[in-house]
């Protein structure tokens, strides 16, 4: 579903406010860009083959063993890897709405859908509810499953307490996925990584392409480990805002948001009687504004999309023309 994914900007002409990409466009990365200036030399030649300096880089920031990290160009590149690596038992499971790629590595790799799988994908903060699970859940289905994969990516998104990787450890059957795409906000680059007991991790590596991850992504990560700050300031002020946020929406007739509220910035609203698609057209070519269509989310409807809260001066630039959409249609 990758040509279905948000923040398709390309698509379409002078974009001013996006609102389909979870990842927040305002990150200050003049530190990283002007690193990464320096060191252009690096592509030259080959990266390491397999990133052994920014695991063990990673390691030491969650007090764990380097053998207990494999960092992957992305979190898709890692969730692709881990469908292949085990494939021997062909059966997942999956808790729809949730993030498309989980289900469509695994159909590549020829598994089939079971209750009683042996790899069980979840999604914490959730894509695209943005809702969080309690960790005594995750232990049951860590209990339920011979595999749980856990996708963190947006673990830094949230309030809500996270398992942590020296926690997860302790199971012995969770994969954690980590997205430094989302936790710094450099999607272009291309940069994540997995924490799992060091067998699990053996296992992967078998499958792990050489000079899977670029040497200039790996130069960022271990900078933005040394240097960088928060890449939201002060989350708990922008979750009032997207609070805020969904209260107008709210109050907007034909827009809908579901009753279980999210605990990151971004999160579900439908329109009726019109499509996300339509409205999704409207607001990029009359208002320069971008959002997520979700109707292709597994278990949504034509009328689903989502938003990810900017700040307070553009939502209520997103409200004015919702309003005028719903008013004029």
């Amino acid at each position: 579903m990758i040509d279905g994914h948000g923040d398709d900007t390309h698509r379409y002409e002078d974009i001013q406010t996006n609102f389909s990409s979870n990842i927040l466009p305002r990150t200050d990365l003049t530190g990283l860009e002007q690193h990464l200036r320096a060191h252009l030399h690096l592509i030259r030649t080959y990266p390491e083959p397999s990133a052994t300096t920014l695991e063990t880089l990673i390691a030491e920031t969650h007090n764990i063993h380097p053998d207990e990290v494999l960092v992957t160009s992305g979190a898709t590149d890692a969730i692709h890897l881990i469908a292949q690596t085990f494939r021997h038992n062909p059966t997942y499971k999956t808790f729809p709405p949730t993030f498309s790629e989980y289900q469509d590595a695994c159909q590549q790799m020829g598994y089939r859908q079971s209750h009683k799988a042996a790899l069980c994908w979840l999604c914490n903060p959730n894509n695209p509810t943005g809702q969080t699970h309690p960790l005594h859940h995750i232990q049951t289905l860590a209990a339920q499953h011979p595999l749980l994969i856990l996708d963190q990516s947006y673990e830094t998104y949230t309030l809500a307490p996270m398992l942590t990787p020296h926690q997860a450890l302790q199971t012995g059957n969770i994969i954690q996925l980590h997205s430094m795409t989302k936790q710094y906000s450099i999607p272009g680059l291309r940069l994540g990584y997995l924490t799992a007991p060091a067998p699990l991790i053996r296992q992967l590596r078998q499958h792990y392409r050489p000079w899977a991850v670029n040497a200039l992504a790996l130069q960022a990560g271990k900078w933005l480990l040394h240097n960088a700050t928060p890449h939201i300031p002060n989350l708990t002020a922008h979750l009032r805002e997207t609070q805020r946020l969904r209260t107008r929406l709210a109050q907007l007739p034909g827009i809908h948001l579901p009753d279980a509220a999210t605990q990151t910035p971004f999160f579900l609203c439908t329109i009726h009687p019109h499509t996300a698609a339509a409205l999704k057209h409207h607001l990029a070519t009359q208002h320069h504004i971008l959002i997520r269509d979700a109707s292709n989310f597994r278990g949504l409807t034509p009328h689903h999309f989502r938003l990810a809260a900017q700040s307070p001066e553009e939502n209520d630039t997103l409200i004015a023309a919702l309003t005028q959409y719903i008013h004029q249609a």
